[in-house]
């Protein structure tokens, strides 16, 4: 019964755990950054990070314009002239909508300053979003509505100040949660590798001979281990800090003692059956 509370009371605390770091995860992704000004007549921009490329040092930014006030028609569904969106320099485009016209939703690339995705999971990467409208040739006011979807990073903003502009500073991140899971995986391949080490130890100094259920085993895992590091959400590339830390050491480490229990193993059995002299 005590064996059994306690393991009641463990399963309980981490779910308790996982709920309050899910739901702090959940309330970051719904967060979402008003940058600009607040004047009636305003182009408002609601840009949302959909994927990021930390391979490609690019984020993928879904824009939508809607002209406020005096500035658009049709509830804000197409402005009164045309209207030219500027964006930061970081960005690969800009943005003309015709007058009069439907505004329909785009996509613009930003490309990513700073960091390395070799640190994954622990690369952080930097770059300025900026929107400057002009409507019928003249500037108008811009508000941004800044949000991230994309739920294998968190992104910090800070807003910076303009009287027209909308500007923000982003900081990306792994998010926690895939944070928590690459270190998990290290921890499990830390541990396989142990759990080889001290069957190999077993395997090299006792009298038994080829043990061919223990070589399958050793061989199963050194394989799994490829294939468990393969699921590391983010696709990170060979080379990175998961792989130094962890994955490479265990693959070299589990090799070398499947070598020495398949050599130490037939030379016992070759000794064993041997005629005597």
């Amino acid at each position: 019964m005590p064996v059994l509370i306690l393991i009641a009371f463990l399963i309980v605390a981490a779910v308790t755990v996982g709920s309050w770091l899910q739901f702090t995860e959940r309330q970051a992704v719904d967060t979402v950054h008003t940058v600009g000004s607040s004047a009636a007549d305003r182009v408002d921009v609601e840009a949302v990070v959909q994927s990021v490329d930390a391979a490609g040092r690019e984020l993928v930014l879904r824009v939508w314009v809607t002209p406020r006030g005096t500035l658009g028609e049709a509830n804000g569904a197409a402005p009164v002239a045309d209207l030219s969106l500027q964006t930061s320099g970081a960005t690969v485009n800009d943005l003309e909508f015709a007058a009069h016209e439907r505004l329909a939703t785009s996509d613009v690339h930003v490309a990513l300053t700073g960091g390395s995705i070799s640190d994954y999971p622990f690369d952080t990467y930097e770059t300025d979003i900026a929107f400057r409208a002009q409507l019928g040739g003249k500037q108008v006011p811009v508000r941004m509505l800044f949000s991230n979807a994309d739920t294998l990073f968190s992104v910090s903003a800070e807003p910076a100040p303009s009287r027209q502009d909308a500007v923000v500073a982003l900081e990306l991140a792994r998010s926690g949660s895939l944070l928590v899971f690459a270190v998990f995986m290290m921890v499990v391949m830390w541990a396989l590798t142990a759990a080889v080490l001290i069957g190999a130890w077993y395997l090299t100094t006792s009298s038994e001979g080829v043990v061919w259920p223990g070589f399958a085993w050793m061989a199963a895992t050194l394989f799994a281990l490829a294939a468990f590091r393969n699921t590391a959400p983010g696709t990170p590339p060979i080379g990175c800090v998961l792989d130094w830390f962890a994955f490479l050491w265990a693959e070299t480490i589990i090799a070398l003692c499947l070598i020495t229990v398949v050599i130490t193993g037939v030379n016992k059995a070759l000794h064993r059956d041997a005629p005597p002299t």
